[in-house]
Formats: C-alpha cells, structure tokens, sequence
C-alpha cells in the first residue's frame, strides 16, 4: 500500500494523509468519513500550581450564536446583530451610493469639453 501525505500549513512540513485527502471536494468517499472529535469540548491543561489537574477552560457560545442566527424570523443574517448591524449597513449602502453618484458628476464634467 502506498503511503499518502499532505502539506500542513501550520507546520510547513508533511504529514500522514489517508486516501480520500486526494478525493476533489465535488465527489463524496464511499466510506462515511469519522467525525473528529469537537475542540472546544476537550480538556485543556492548563500550568497550574496543583500540578496535572485538568482543567476545562469554560464553555463556548458556539451552540447558542449558532441558533441565534440560523432563527428564521424574517430578518437577513447581515442584520440580526440589532441596531449596530443596521448603522453599518446604511452607512455602507449611503456611502456605495455618494460614491456611485459622485462617479457619474465626475463623469459629466470630465466630459465637457474645455473652455480654451
């Protein structure tokens, strides 16, 4: 059997791969692939005075972002943050459009011919 490796962008070193890391992202493996196991529910050590005590180091607000905004309320997801979520979109939309018809005036005047 022949072996597979990969490039580790972290590292910058090769590493072990299994055969489907070759496998294009449009085609699915035959085999189901394992899940790997959630970070953020694993024990991390932290250096502490009591020695190899694991410790976790509290939980995350993944799940409850996660239902947050994937609630179908009607809202777009650019603006379910509340009110500085919709200061910024404005603001953007107000400046694409001054930008927009700044453009179009310079246009206008860039093509009148001169006064020489």
């Amino acid at each position: 059997m022949a072996g597979y490796y990969k490039f580790n962008g972290v590292t910058q070193r090769l590493i072990g791969a299994t055969a489907n890391a070759y496998t294009p992202q449009d085609l699915r493996p035959a085999a189901p692939s394992v899940r790997p196991p959630l970070i953020f529910v694993s024990p991390t050590k932290l250096v502490s005075e009591e020695g190899s005590q694991v410790q976790y180091l509290g939980t995350t607000k993944v799940r409850d972002l996660q239902k947050f905004f994937q609630r179908s309320d009607g809202v777009p997801i650019h603006l379910k943050g509340g009110l500085i979520d919709q200061l910024l979109y404005r603001t953007t939309m107000g400046l694409t459009i001054g930008g927009a018809l700044y453009c179009l005036v310079a246009l206008y005047f860039a093509a009148q011919p001169s006064n020489k």
